[in-house]
């Protein structure tokens, strides 16, 4: 590739991006206008329209539009309340105890609709004022659901594990799903313990103790919630039926389940339909523009020049997921997480397999990864959506947000470098 084409693609984007383009736009026209320099005005077009309509002609890509659909009837048919009042109980006599339950509930809801986005904004609704009532900064609590809600995206069923199977070439999804249990609790837990420290510092309140029998009822209470876990998660590792039928199944449970606890209504459908719809059309636009941003990158042989110019610089393997994840960082504070995605796996991913490091470990090092431009401006949605609940600004979050950041930044780094910690349980169930 020439250097014409490198500089046209990534000035092109970062110009678009300034002038207030959205992404999915910057993307699709940063292409275009790459790819008109190689060849042809209208063969061009033409070739890029095929590449991102080719793209999206996967059945795979079914599973989102119905895990976005079941989220939005967790978030709106009780669903939500249930888990969370099942964190309280369990943590709510911790020191900080509302913060612990905000992160319970936050891998708890990820680990059934698997959107950050869809729990900082259902979580952060709910626990925002009650922890406000306990004498919790605002801010405070906006940080914590904010971080919180990162782990949904490794706890599965995830989107955007979905995703890396596609733009890896067919990792096992079964296998990804499995591979993010681990390092989503392991965030989760270095989230509380920072958490703890924090309440111990500022002297948070502590909640009373739950008595057995009310821990008991709320447990009972989120059984059927928790039923989707096994359902979902299990059929697809038993083989019994693909993710995009899992998410398939997702939605009919839950529709089932929002009548049944009587707070979903058939007035409410025509409504939630169309914010899903709403939604995944945005998905599915960045999903199509990625697609053909990397086709171009490969039909310009960036992957094969960056792989060239990583491993001139260094062979060891430590040094190289270090450069990578660095990169990574950047690319996620001002990239959305799924273009990410579809864009830097084709270039990252033959690194890491020449590495001799498995491409499931390296699918959650990067979901993780860019988690953590999620929390950060200028992009980061979970960032914004969190501040929005909890009616603040993101300079008075900044300051809270910084130890968790950390805290995550120690996940990513311990999940980088010790491979079965997301690989354990994928070998275990033979994966």
């Amino acid at each position: 590739m020439g250097i014409t084409e490198i500089l046209i693609l990534i000035i092109s984007f970062i110009v678009l991006l300034g002038i207030g383009v959205p992404i999915a736009w910057s993307i699709g026209l940063s292409s275009l206008f790459t790819l008109v320099v190689s060849i042809d005005t209208i063969p061009a077009f033409t070739t890029l329209a095929q590449r991102m309509a080719t793209g999206l002609d996967s059945f795979t890509l079914l599973a989102i539009p119905f895990f976005i659909l079941a989220g939005q009837l967790i978030n709106s048919g009780g669903l939500a309340h249930r888990l969370i009042e099942l964190a309280k109980n369990l943590m709510g006599s911790l020191p900080g105890g509302l913060a612990h339950v905000n992160i319970v509930a936050a891998m708890l809801f990820g680990a059934i609709a698997g959107s950050a986005v869809a729990a900082a904004s259902a979580i952060g609704t709910i626990l925002g004022p009650k922890m406000e009532e306990e004498g919790y900064t605002k801010e405070y609590g906006a940080a914590v659901n904010i971080t919180s809600s990162t782990t949904g995206l490794l706890i599965p069923p995830s989107n955007i594990l979905i995703i890396y199977s596609l733009a890896s070439g067919g990792v096992s999804i079964a296998a990804l799903f499995l591979a993010g249990y681990l390092p989503g609790i392991l965030t989760g837990l270095l989230l509380m313990s920072v958490a703890w420290y924090w309440a111990k510092k500022k002297d948070f309140p502590v909640g009373e103790r739950t008595s057995f029998k009310k821990l008991f009822k709320s447990f009972i209470d989120a059984i059927p919630s928790l039923f989707l876990l096994i359902i979902v998660i299990g059929g697809i590792i038993a083989g019994i039926f693909t993710a995009t039928e899992a998410s398939a199944i997702a939605v009919v449970y839950t529709l089932i389940l929002g009548f049944i606890y009587r707070e979903l209504h058939i007035k409410e459908l025509p409504d939630l339909f169309l914010q899903s719809v709403n939604t995944t059309a945005i998905v599915m636009l960045l999903i199509a523009t990625s697609i053909g941003m990397s086709w171009v990158m490969s039909y310009e042989d960036i992957p094969v020049t960056v792989t060239d110019t990583l491993l001139s610089l260094s062979d060891n393997k430590i040094i190289l997921l270090l450069m990578i994840n660095f990169i990574l960082l950047f690319v996620g504070v001002f990239m959305d997480m799924t273009p990410a995605v579809l864009i830097f796996t084709p270039i990252f991913l033959p690194i890491v397999t020449e590495l001799g490091i498995d491409p499931t470990h390296f699918g959650i090092i990067m979901i993780l990864n860019l988690s953590l431009g999620l929390c950060t401006p200028p992009v980061g949605s979970v960032l914004f959506v969190g501040v929005g609940v909890a009616n603040t600004t993101i300079v008075k979050v900044i300051k809270p947000l910084l130890p968790l950041f950390c805290a995550m930044i120690v996940a990513l780094l311990l999940v980088t470098y010790f491979p079965e910690i997301s690989l354990w349980l994928p070998r275990l169930f033979g994966f």
